[in-house]
């Protein structure tokens, strides 16, 4: 069973996704993740591979002892599981697709063994690329000493198709759109209120050990 902050947000944003492959980074509101919202965070790309934390709650900064804002996501990870953070990126932005993660903090003196599991989930511009992605991060264990990094155990990339919505859609996305507020509410430039152009991509294929699935093999 997967944690409740991560159902919330998975549930939430297949709400406003409908039968997009992404929703609009506009249309989140910290509503509507509200069990959540220490555990969500933003991201936004900033070179292929590479995408760095516009928010994050609280418990990223507890993880990280500092807080995360402007951080590479790669932070967060030892260098060895930094490749398949930065191929799964590739996915998530470029197809686009969905990424779950089984993770395990790596060891270290004075720091207590955690366990992890984190999601990401593509979000387009009021432009119409895909270059931000909602998250959420749990772990299990005690915080200690910070900061923590983590070795990541299972990776699986679920890639979206347009034109269907998601097997099991629990969220009523009607309700789900709604202004922004709180702390995931950014300043807005001027262009975001133009209309959507076509998004732009490069589906090319990227290297790493990732496991793909078809868009409707859910998980419990």
């Amino acid at each position: 069973m997967k944690h409740p902050a991560l159902s919330q947000v998975e549930a939430y944003w297949e709400g406003l996704r409908g039968t997009r492959t992404a929703p609009l980074r506009s249309e989140v509101d910290p509503r509507g993740i509200d069990r959540a919202l220490e555990n969500a965070f933003i991201l936004e790309r900033i070179a292929p591979g590479v995408a760095r934390f516009r928010l994050a709650g609280m418990h990223l900064n507890d993880l990280m002892g500092m807080e995360v804002r402007g951080m590479p996501i790669t932070s967060f990870f030892s260098p060895d599981a930094r490749r398949t953070i930065g191929d799964a990126l590739g996915h998530v932005f470029e197809e686009p697709a969905k990424a779950e993660f089984d993770l395990v903090g790596a060891d270290g003196a004075g720091r207590s063994k955690l366990k992890g599991r984190m999601i990401l989930l593509p979000l387009r511009s009021d432009l119409g690329d895909v270059s931000r992605a909602l998250g959420c991060l749990v772990s299990e264990g005690a915080t200690g000493r910070a900061p923590h990094r983590f070795e990541i155990a299972r990776t699986e990339i679920i890639p979206l198709a347009a034109g269907r919505a998601a097997a099991a859609q629990n969220y009523d996305s009607n309700e789900a759109v709604r202004p922004m507020a709180g702390d995931f509410a950014e300043e807005r430039p001027a262009y975001e209120n133009q209309p959507a152009a076509q998004a732009a991509g490069s589906k090319g294929g990227r290297p790493g050990h990732l496991r793909l699935v078809a868009d409707n093999d859910k998980k419990g």
